[in-house]
C-alpha cells in the first residue's frame, strides 16, 4: 500500500490496477468474429470490450448486482441564493428517495439496479437508515470560508472508501455515483474550475433552473470561492476542503476506492464528475475503471469529460443529478454486453465472413 499522506491529512489509495489486457484483446478478437461487419454496432462494440476488460473475462456478463449510492448534503454557499430550490428541499428529497418516489428510483427500477442513500451533510435529521456516515449539518460558504475541517474532510473521504468497501464486499458488480444537494452545483463549478483552469463564466450552468439574476449571484460566488481554492490546487484533500463539502468528498473517497478495488464505476452528472476530477488526482489511474454514463447539460460536464478523456455513452441533454443519466445507460451498456457474449460468431452460425470472401475470391 501507498505511504503517500498529504498534506490535510494520512489519505492514501493504494496503486490503483490497471483493467485486464488478456481480457481487452479476446473481447477485441471475439468482436471481428461476430455475424456483423466489423465495427458496425458501433460504441456498442467498445462498451462490451470496456466491460470485458474491467470483468477480466471474455465474454463479459451481463452486470448483475448493479448498485447506486445517492450522496446527499447540503451546502452553505445555497444562502447566497445560488438555486432556485431552498435548502430544505435535501432532507425532503432524502425522504422521497426512501419512498421509492425520485427519478433515481424509477430509473434503477427499470435498468434493474438498487438504491442507498446516504446522508453525509443535510442540514436536518434523517433516518439512522442514511445517516450512519454523517459528518455535519450543511457546509461552510465557501466564497469565504473553508467547506470543512481537516478533521470533517478526512472522515467524509474515508467515509466514501467505506462505503466503496461495503458495496463490492456485499457483491456489487457495478457502482453508480449519484448526489443529492441544493446548492451543490456551485462547489462542483468551483472544483472544475480549479482543476481544468477554466474561468468561472465557462463552467456557471442554471442548475435547478436559476434565474438570470441568480445565476450572476451563483458566478460571482463562484469566482470568489474559485480564488480562495486555486490556493491549494496542489492538494486533493486540502482543495476538498476548501471548496467542496462532505458530500462531494465522500464521492471522491467512493470512486478512487472502487478502482482500487477493481470495480467499473458508471459516472453521473457534472456534481460526480467534479468528484471524479478530484479522485484522480488523490488516485491516479481510477479513471480506467469509470464509464461516463452520459454527457451532463451542465456546462461543467463536458469539462469533465474532456479532462478525463472519457467518451459519454448517452447525450439526452440531463442535468437531475441522483444517478439519473447513468441508470439511463445501464440498459445500453447491458445490451453491448450481451452483443459480445451471447451473439453467433461465423464459425458457429456457418456463415461466411468477409475474410474468407476475400481469401477465397468469391463474389458476395
Amino acid at each position: 500500500m501507498s505511504t503517500d499522506q498529504n498534506e490535510s491529512g494520512p489519505i492514501g489509495f493504494p496503486p490503483v490496477p490497471a483493467p485486464d489486457e488478456q481480457a481487452r484483446r479476446q473481447a477485441v478478437a471475439r468482436q471481428e468474429q461476430l455475424t456483423k461487419p466489423a465495427g458496425s454496432l458501433g460504441r456498442l462494440e467498445e462498451l462490451g470490450i470496456w466491460v470485458a476488460a474491467r470483468q477480466g473475462n471474455c465474454p463479459p456478463r451481463p452486470f448483475a448486482r448493479p448498485r447506486v449510492i445517492v450522496f446527499a448534503g447540503d451546502h452553505g454557499i445555497a444562502a447566497q441564493g445560488v438555486s432556485a430550490y431552498p435548502s430544505e428541499v435535501t432532507g425532503q428529497m432524502v425522504g422521497n428517495f426512501l419512498s421509492g418516489g425520485a427519478a433515481v428510483n424509477v430509473l434503477a427500477a427499470n435498468a434493474g439496479a438498487t438504491v442507498r442513500v446516504v446522508d453525509m451533510a443535510v442540514n436536518t435529521d434523517t433516518p439512522p437508515v442514511v445517516s450512519a456516515h454523517k459528518v455535519r449539518r450543511g457546509s461552510g460558504v465557501i466564497d469565504r470560508e473553508d467547506a470543512l475541517t481537516a478533521a470533517e474532510v478526512d472522515a467524509a473521504i474515508s467515509a466514501g472508501r467505506t462505503i466503496a468497501d461495503e458495496e463490492v464486499d456485499s457483491g456489487a458488480d457495478l457502482l453508480i455515483a449519484g448526489d443529492m444537494g441544493i446548492g451543490n452545483t456551485t462547489p462542483a463549478a468551483v472544483l472544475i474550475a480549479a482543476l481544468t483552469g477554466t474561468e468561472p463564466v465557462a463552467v456557471v450552468g442554471r442548475g435547478t433552473g436559476i434565474d438570470d439574476n441568480a445565476w450572476m449571484r451563483k458566478t460571482a460566488a463562484i469566482r470568489d470561492a474559485l480564488r480562495r481554492a486555486r490556493k491549494v490546487l496542489n492538494d486533493p484533500v486540502a482543495l476538498l476542503r476548501t471548496s467542496a463539502g462532505a458530500d462531494i468528498a465522500a464521492l471522491t473517497g467512493f470512486l478512487a476506492q472502487a478502482a482500487v478495488r477493481r470495480t467499473p464505476v458508471l459516472l453521473d452528472g457534472v456534481v460526480v464528475g467534479a468528484a471524479a476530477l478530484v479522485a484522480e488526482e488523490l488516485a491516479p489511474g481510477s479513471r480506467q475503471w469509470w464509464l461516463a454514463g452520459h454527457r451532463s447539460a451542465e456546462p461543467g460536464g463536458p469539462l469533465v469529460l474532456d479532462h478525463l478523456d472519457l467518451v459519454p455513452v448517452l447525450d439526452l441533454q440531463m442535468r437531475l443529478g441522483e444517478g439519473s443519466g447513468a441508470l439511463t445507460a445501464l440498459p445500453v451498456i447491458n445490451a453491448a454486453v450481451r452483443v459480445l457474449g451471447e451473439m453467433a460468431t461465423f464459425a458457429q452460425a456457418g456463415v461466411v465472413s468477409r475474410t474468407e470472401t476475400e481469401a477465397t475470391g468469391s463474389t458476395p
